[in-house]
């Protein structure tokens, strides 16, 4: 009998563990060192606690169990033994290999999606789910649209804003807060957008959101409940856009682009009072929105339209001077969108939206109804990044890489499609290249991820007929990476 097990526990009160649910009641007299030893490996091996995975401190352990402390230091000794376990000191006793009998497939509740076949996915008209398929498609290169250089996020910088953040924080900054962000997210974002995109705004008036697929949720919401049953898109625009707008049963009929952009006379004539658009670089095409249109579209806002402005990449520019947000000078009539999801990561879930005055109020209910709130520490940490500077340091530290990427992206294709016609080389993320009238692109897309390659294809954002092409991503791959990934399109296409 070991040491800790001559220990008598008082059974009358109650003693258990959140960690695995544990629960010495189980346990057989005499035997709870082995006992503990054995759940522990079979939560290792089944993947519970994975390897990498810190166990309970002894004492805490041992105190939530009610017994000895010796019982768990003797079942965690066996478990070093084995070579399951090894301890760390400081940084506690960490789990580094697994029993050899670990199952190969997760238990059902910790089991990820399975991925999608990749015959089927890529579907002339996309369901709902289609781009969390393509996220769980595997593939040996990523060329998706997108998503910005995650391998670059400022870990430094973002742990010295975080130490700073939690160093001020008193416990009431730990509770509830305000639905529309923390006062002070707020009041750096007013900040960032006068001085990087012109637009001047009273922190009150910010809303913080989780990215701008929840502003366009709020919007959809609050705007079908003021009556409004359609919201014109561009096209080709994202299919995203429509996807978030259809699911407040908004029709989104679509208006031409081309060179200057939207075509504000066609937008005119349908009759739509709102649309959606994404004036300093169009998605997928690249094109900015030309000083004649948007003279046109002010005139058609002026006359009581209303603008919904995802100010989509406007921050990644590389060969052209920065283009005003139409907000700027139509506060009034646009409803304005942005994130730091192309900045930083889409795994921050942090962006805001300005909207005129008479929807504010419902704006803000909708986001207190949906979520009471986004997260307060990571929208303290960004604005600590915002006023220090460090977010406008990392911006142009990406753009210098962006650049690189870009033009591999561009020397490959040259070399692989030379029949290929790029748009969208001046800005943001991705090009949009179209290819010959033959082809079709969902089936190049499919053939292309059957060879290891992601792309999406341009049909996936059109609701108008238009030749056929891809939307390739750069900015989150290697040189490398995209000369092989456009070398597979090029084998594919021919």
């Amino acid at each position: 009998m070991s040491r800790g097990d001559q220990e008598s526990v008082d059974r009358s009160i109650p003693s258990g563990s959140d960690f695995l649910q544990l629960d010495i009641g189980d346990a057989p007299a005499g035997g709870r060192a082995d006992w503990l030893a054995a759940r522990l490996r079979l939560a290792i091996a089944d993947g519970r606690v994975p390897v990498g995975g810190r166990l309970p401190a002894t004492r805490v352990l041992a105190a939530e169990l009610g017994v000895s402390r010796g019982v768990v230091t003797e079942a965690y000794q066996r478990l070093v033994e084995d070579g399951h376990v090894a301890g760390r000191g400081r940084g506690g006793t960490v789990v580094v290999s697994a029993p050899v009998d670990t199952p190969t497939v997760p238990s059902r509740s910790t089991r990820a999606p399975a991925p999608a076949p990749v015959d089927g996915l890529f579907a002339a008209e996309p369901r709902a789910d289609i781009f969390d398929a393509v996220r769980a498609a595997p593939a040996r290169i990523d060329l998706s649209p997108g998503v910005p250089d995650l391998g670059a996020f400022p870990r430094t910088a973002w742990l010295r804003a975080e130490r700073a953040v939690l160093h001020r924080l008193t416990p009431s900054d730990f509770g509830y807060g305000d639905p529309r962000g923390t006062p002070r997210l707020r009041v750096a974002v007013a900040h960032w957008l006068a001085r990087n995109r012109g637009i001047g705004v009273d922190p009150d008036d910010v809303l913080v959101v989780a990215g701008v697929a929840q502003a366009l949720t709020l919007l959809g919401q609050v705007l079908h409940g003021d009556g409004l049953r359609s919201v014109a898109v561009e096209d080709p625009g994202s299919l995203g856009v429509r996807q978030q707008l259809r699911s407040w049963r908004l029709a989104t009929p679509p208006i031409p682009v081309d060179a200057g952009g939207l075509r504000v006379d066609e937008l005119v004539a349908s009759g739509v009072p709102a649309v959606m658009l994404t004036p300093a670089h169009q998605f997928p095409t690249g094109v900015v929105l030309d000083g004649a249109r948007r003279r046109e579209l002010m005139r058609w806002a002026a006359d009581g339209g209303l603008i919904v402005e995802d100010d989509y990449d406007a921050e990644h520019r590389y060969d052209r001077p920065p283009v005003p947000a139409l907000r700027a000078v139509l506060p009034e009539q646009v409803c304005y969108a942005g994130s730091v999801s192309k900045l930083l990561a889409p795994a921050l879930r942090v962006g805001w939206l300005l909207a005129p005055s008479r929807f504010r109020a419902a704006l803000v209910d909708a986001k207190r109804t949906a979520d009471l709130g986004n997260a307060a520490l990571p929208q303290l940490v960004l604005a600590e990044l915002i006023e220090s500077g460090a977010l406008e340091r990392h911006l142009r530290f990406l753009r210098r890489r962006h650049v690189r990427r870009r033009d591999a992206m561009i020397a490959a294709i040259r070399t692989h499609l030379p029949d290929a016609v790029v748009h969208g080389a001046a800005a943001g993320l991705h090009l949009t290249i179209t290819v010959g009238a033959g082809v079709d692109d969902v089936e190049l897309a499919t053939a292309v991820l059957a060879r290891g390659v992601k792309v999406q294809p341009l049909s996936w954002h059109r609701q108008l007929p238009g030749p056929p092409g891809l939307v390739l991503g750069y900015a989150a791959t290697t040189t490398a990476e995209i000369e092989q990934g456009i070398a597979t399109v090029g084998a594919a296409l021919r």
